[in-house]
């Protein structure tokens, strides 16, 4: 039977149960745990609305990350967006030699050579059924080459500080170790996307599957319509790496995101992270700090038109603590400065470090809630007396 019809015949059975597929999944529950050492030898949990690291085992480590590559792919894709370089509805074509090297190798969009194909329908394939072929017809569209498309992956990746990770490939194939990168680093890729490119973040990632040329595949994510609140992002798996994950779950506007890597099987990584995004809503309660937009702080400006500027949160300020804890907390306004003008409404600034017993230090960032323009030679005048008196 084709894989079409068989996934039609899927979709047929669950409407004859009364259940939608993604209710049918969302029944599946599994106790609440942190995964276990010699179940997951990396693991990483962190609430990226707060910079809080809720749990953490070897996040510095190296590792392969296999198809979670792709993440990098469609970060720097967003990015390429965002900056004009690169439009969804532009048309690829899959060349002869993309083709000799990547048509149905691995997980695929069934791309041929020759075929032409929408930037938008590449992302989905990336994002969704993790096309192999997909990432690297966008490489070299976008780039001329896939080594050129793989050196942009690599200097968007220091752009955001992932000074733990190199990538060879668009798609993470084996390729002799030369494709690494760290817990904490598919964090900071997951944060940047999430923050920088929301819209394209909801559109791209987490679909139950991708249906192209009339093939319907299902995407893989064990995250996806099983836990509340879940978008997935990207599973990775290759014989030398072994089974790896970068998921994110958002609820009543906390977002969570985990890391595995390391695991022996496909069905063990997905108990392991239904179980590890459970735990970090289920064993920590949020105590909110800051409502939306009331002031958290001060932060001194040189040469501005204002000696200082406000600080505010993106949203509501909170902090996760265990259950049940009444610890005193301590809160710390950390900034490089005195911060120098001009300084734009919404720009990040400083961090407010809140630490309490038996949990990690949260680290929030906090942005300036104004502008603040070069100071002119009046303003200047005013600062030097008000200066004399400070």
């Amino acid at each position: 039977m084709a894989l079409f019809q068989r996934f039609a015949l899927f979709l047929i059975l669950l409407g004859a149960l009364g259940l939608p597929a993604h209710a049918q999944r969302l029944g599946e529950r599994v106790p609440p745990a942190v995964p276990r050492a010699d179940e997951a030898p990396v693991a990483m949990l962190i609430d990226i609305t707060s910079g809080q690291v809720l749990h953490a085992r070897n996040p510095d480590r190296r590792f392969m990350p296999a198809s979670v590559t792709k993440v990098m792919t469609l970060y720097l894709a967003f990015e390429l967006i965002e900056q004009g370089r690169l439009d969804p509805a532009q048309v690829f074509t899959m060349s002869p030699q993309v083709a000799r090297e990547w048509r149905r190798k691995g997980s695929t969009m069934f791309l041929n050579a020759g075929e032409r194909v929408r930037v938008d329908d590449l992302l989905l394939g990336i994002a969704n059924v993790s096309a192999n072929d997909g990432a690297a017809v966008l490489g070299e569209g976008q780039a001329g080459s896939v080594a050129a498309w793989t050196q942009a992956m690599n200097q968007a990746a220091r752009g955001i500080g992932m000074s733990g990770s190199h990538f060879g490939t668009p798609n993470g194939f084996p390729d002799e170790g030369r494709t690494f990168t760290t817990a904490n680093d598919l964090v900071r890729l997951a944060r940047a996307m999430v923050t920088r490119h929301p819209d394209k973040f909801g559109y791209y990632i987490g679909r139950a599957g991708f249906d192209y040329k009339g093939i319907a595949q299902v995407n893989h994510d064990p995250l996806i319509g099983r836990v509340a609140g879940a978008d997935g992002i990207k599973t990775g798996f290759t014989n030398e790496s072994g089974f790896s994950y970068l998921g994110t779950a958002r609820r009543n506007g906390q977002r969570l995101v985990l890391v595995l890597a390391g695991v022996e099987n496909g069905r063990l990584r997905a108990r392991l992270a239904r179980a590890y995004m459970e735990w970090g809503f289920a064993a920590f309660e949020r105590r909110p700090l800051f409502a939306p937009g009331q002031t958290v702080g001060e932060a001194r400006v040189q040469n501005g038109a204002a000696r200082s500027v406000a600080l505010v949160g993106k949203g509501a300020v909170a902090v996760n603590l265990p259950r049940g804890s009444n610890g005193k907390l301590v809160a710390t306004l950390r900034y490089e400065g005195p911060l120098r003008a001009p300084i734009a409404k919404g720009q990040e600034v400083a961090v407010l470090e809140v630490t309490a017993p038996g949990v990690a230090p949260a680290r929030i960032p906090l942005y300036a809630a104004e502008a603040v323009a070069v100071a002119g030679p009046f303003d200047r005048v005013i600062n030097a007396v008000a200066g004399l008196f400070s």
